[in-house]
């Protein structure tokens, strides 16, 4: 007895002091960015700084009480999301207040969708729902969607920009989730082994139709890495893999950018001025940071196009350093294997599969930027998750976290994810 009490004093002495270093790291990131900008700070501007760091700490406490999980998943988020906003509002402060306001509602949908999940109980046989709702942000976007950055992503309303391919990628992993939950089920319907890859393709004929390439990279990921985990036949992974070889080779003809991109990749250097300014410029910028980085408003992350958004990791490096970068890489790193041990203990297949398929989207979306970035691979335009500028960004992220959330809570033995 007297050594369960002890073992539970050691964590919570643990917790205390993990949410007191959060709460130092949240202050020192967001402090030098206001700093930065104290010539142009309002009262509004001081009293949302201040409520941020209070949501980020009653969040954080709130958490374990509420959901009877731990706070590792909602820790690292808001880790990630202090970098971004201090860099972002060092950029550009009327982002880095959009982006203060966004992770606000983002704290609130986190719960919201914990409790959605927490009430209702039939989410692994309403497939068909998913593909609806699915379509119609899809249909939406083709009707009243406008190009920004070459694709026909974003539906305008006013002073309001919203990304539906962002938000899709909730019902996505839904699907894949409800899909091979019920796969023996499925299957014995007429093309019902098929059924997953139908839909996917459908969708990604979507993003095709609105030049969305790197979402349709991360659906196509999604599936093939679902398939391989879960899905007997290897002859059909093979198929797919062909296919997307065979898609990549028919986007290169198809779209003048993906082509512009592909010769940038293989060598920016040759027309620096132009088409390889983006790329040379961020690789520039991660360089000449060093290992500790030039400090925050030292650097030149003006120089980068969109620095705030599609290459805020240049950005974060040259100020903050290699190591900032790093240490960015390894909490995507933890944040993924946290959602992967969820679903390997998680006993509810639908719960364990959407846990799987969150981690995916999560490290494929990661891996695409950063790789793109880096000149790893050709540059796609997708945002680094709770650090990019962006709403609907933030907004869908916070969703799945919530997800996840629950897919750690619901846990129904004894085993902890922690051990």
């Amino acid at each position: 007895m007297n050594n369960i009490i002890d073992v539970e004093k050691k964590e919570q002495k643990y917790i205390r002091k993990s949410i007191f270093l959060l709460f130092i790291f949240s202050f020192l990131a967001l402090s030098l960015a206001m700093i930065f900008n104290i010539a142009n700070l309002s009262a509004t501007d001081f009293y949302t700084y201040l409520a941020i760091l209070i949501v980020i700490v009653l969040s954080t406490i709130l958490t374990p009480k509420i959901t009877k999980a731990d706070n590792i998943l909602l820790m690292i988020v808001n880790m990630l999301f202090a970098i971004g906003v201090a860099m972002i509002y060092r950029i550009n402060p009327s982002f880095g207040k959009r982006q203060l306001q966004f992770y606000l509602i983002g704290i609130v949908l986190f719960f919201l969708t914990f409790f959605i999940l927490r009430t209702f109980k039939f989410w692994n046989k309403i497939s068909i729902f998913y593909v609806i709702v699915s379509v119609g942000l899809f249909m939406a976007t083709l009707v009243f969607g406008s190009y920004i950055g070459g694709a026909k992503n974003w539906i305008v309303i006013g002073p309001v920009t919203i990304q539906p391919s962002e938000f899709i990628k909730v019902p996505l992993a839904f699907f894949v989730a409800s899909f091979y939950s019920r796969y023996n089920e499925i299957s014995m319907k007429p093309f019902g082994r098929y059924y997953m890859n139908i839909v996917i393709y459908i969708f990604i004929g979507f993003l095709f139709l609105q030049k969305d390439l790197g979402t349709a990279l991360i659906f196509f990921g999604l599936m093939i890495l679902a398939q391989f985990v879960y899905e007997k036949d290897r002859v059909l992974i093979t198929i797919n893999i062909l296919a997307m070889i065979l898609g990549s080779i028919l986007a290169y003809f198809m779209f003048g950018h993906v082509r512009i991109r592909v010769a940038t990749w293989l060598d920016p250097w040759s027309d620096i001025n132009a088409t390889g300014y983006q790329i040379t410029q961020a690789l520039f910028a991660t360089a000449s940071g060093g290992l500790f980085g030039t400090g925050i408003g030292l650097g030149h992350p003006d120089y980068i196009p969109v620095a705030e958004s599609d290459f805020i990791f240049s950005a974060i490096s040259e100020e903050m350093g290699v190591f900032m970068g790093l240490a960015v890489i390894l909490l995507f790193m933890i944040l993924v294997y946290r959602a992967f041990k969820i679903s390997l203990i998680q006993q509810d297949k639908f719960f364990s599969i959407l846990a799987f398929c969150i981690g995916v989207l999560f490290a494929f979306q990661t891996f695409i930027i950063l790789g793109g970035v880096l000149k790893i691979i050709p540059l796609t335009g997708v945002t680094l998750p709770f650090i990019s500028q962006g709403g609907s960004s933030m907004l869908s992220g916070f969703i799945l976290l919530g997800c996840l959330q629950y897919c750690a809570s619901d846990i129904k033995y004894g085993d902890e994810i922690d051990e």
